[in-house]
């Protein structure tokens, strides 16, 4: 039957059986000696702000206010500063501070020098001041060249923490306080950089530690830690998590439109009937190496996706699961992303002609629609809810939380978030 996609669960007793059986087997399993839990704190419930979301998307920091989804948040990363071979740079200082026409977050008028989302980022902390905000730096090219020596990695840890954590924005402009860490984005370390990325890591949990003893205060040093094991060997885990407060692990992105197959964007366990199989392009397999390879289970951050990614021309066998495709997913005039093969969770809900399916072995769901012969791969609150499950139940105590690429993609009431936050608390 053909049915227009809900924002809400299709029904309580489903997910509910699920969620059950989902959290029995991860108990029952035995845990890996040198898989280590950790003491049960409070889950990290974060979420990725785009700088530009201000614009075409026109979604702000006020929406997180208006919406609830900032009552969630333990933690907000902002994306991006630049990483540059000599430090950090502003991406868009019109977003970032300059910017007078942005809506209060507080009711308050923003009186200046700072503008734009930084400020807005201030008057949210005020709001809410045990959320901590984040400054998320990226730029492959940037990283490597300044990691590759003693004398750049001093100067890149140094000039970025005085631009953002200190807030030394231009003259007469300061952000202080408005960032209480930094995440480093690098996508993605080749083999040559695996010693590099260490020691930059190393350098800047250094400095960041030493203004903390001035300041009296923690700073944050997160990584985005990618899915793929193309990626992830070149880094040396164990040894980087010692510096870090947690990795942002990629849950995302396993499957995309740069293949011409349909097959699950984000699917949580493995199938032996997935043509890729062999590539363990799903999260278990990605986190299991994480924790194989000794990084603490409170150390890893889930990343769910707030986006589909989608395929057309896909005949319906299977319900257009593991088939052929002639190309990427045409998306709506309206959704912003304005990307073929990509839409967002908000756009999503509101398709029509489409059956929603469920992958009861992957914990995945998806899209068909025979008389367009399209197919979208999605997280929705079925498999935010049992994600969540996995997070609270994979290790003793549990892993880190969870995170969400991007807060602007949700639908207008923030289900996805929502839903995240109430698996993990």
């Amino acid at each position: 039957m053909s049915t227009r996609v809900v924002e809400g669960l299709p029904s309580r007793a489903l997910p509910c059986f699920l969620a059950s059986l989902f959290v029995l087997f991860f108990l029952a399993r035995p845990t890996l000696a040198n898989e280590p839990g950790h003491d049960g704190k409070s889950k990290v419930v974060g979420g990725y702000f785009e700088e530009w979301s201000i614009y075409f998307a026109g979604y702000n920091i006020a929406n997180l206010q208006t919406n609830g989804v900032a009552d969630k948040l333990t933690h907000l990363t902002y994306a991006f500063g630049n990483a540059t071979p000599t430090g950090c740079a502003i991406a868009d200082s019109w977003a970032d501070y300059q910017s007078p026409y942005l809506p209060s977050v507080s009711g308050a008028p923003y009186t200046g020098p700072l503008y734009g989302n930084f400020a807005a980022l201030q008057q949210l902390k005020q709001l809410h001041p045990n959320l901590k905000v984040m400054i998320s730096l990226a730029g492959a090219a940037g990283f490597s060249a300044a990691a590759s020596t003693a004398a750049g990695r001093q100067a890149m840890a140094a000039n970025c923490i005085d631009l953002f954590v200190s807030g030394n924005l231009a003259p007469g402009i300061s952000a202080a306080g408005v960032f209480d860490g930094i995440d480093i984005d690098w996508e993605f370390p080749t083999a040559a950089d695996t010693v590099n990325a260490t020691l930059l890591l190393q350098e800047f949990r250094k400095q960041l530690d030493a203004l903390g003893k001035t300041n009296h205060k923690h700073y944050l040093l997160t990584m985005f830690g990618p899915a793929g094991q193309q990626n992830f060997s070149n880094i040396q885990l164990a040894e980087v998590a010692r510096e870090l407060d947690f990795f942002n692990v990629q849950g995302y992105d396993y499957h995309g439109t740069w293949e011409t197959s349909t097959n699950h964007a984000s699917p949580l366990l493995d199938d032996k009937q997935d043509p890729d199989s062999s590539e363990n392009f799903y999260i278990e397999y990605t986190i299991h190496s994480y924790l194989q390879a000794g990084v603490p289970g409170e150390k890893l951050v889930l990343g769910i996706p707030t986006y589909a990614r989608g395929w057309t021309g896909v005949p319906s066998t299977n319900h257009g699961l593991y088939q052929t495709s002639t190309g990427p997913a045409p998306f709506p005039a309206a959704d912003y992303l304005q990307t073929p093969g990509v839409i967002t969770y908000l756009t999503l809900t509101g398709l029509t002609g489409y059956t929603r399916h469920f992958d009861y072995g992957r914990i995945a769901a998806w899209l068909y629609d025979p008389s367009t012969q399209t197919f979208w791969s999605y997280d929705d609150p079925v498999t935010v809810l049992l994600k969540t499950g996995y997070v609270r139940t994979r290790v003793p105590g549990g892993l880190g939380g969870a995170f969400v690429w991007a807060l602007k993609d949700d639908d207008a009431n923030g289900t996805i978030v929502k839903t995240m936050a109430a698996g993990l608390n």
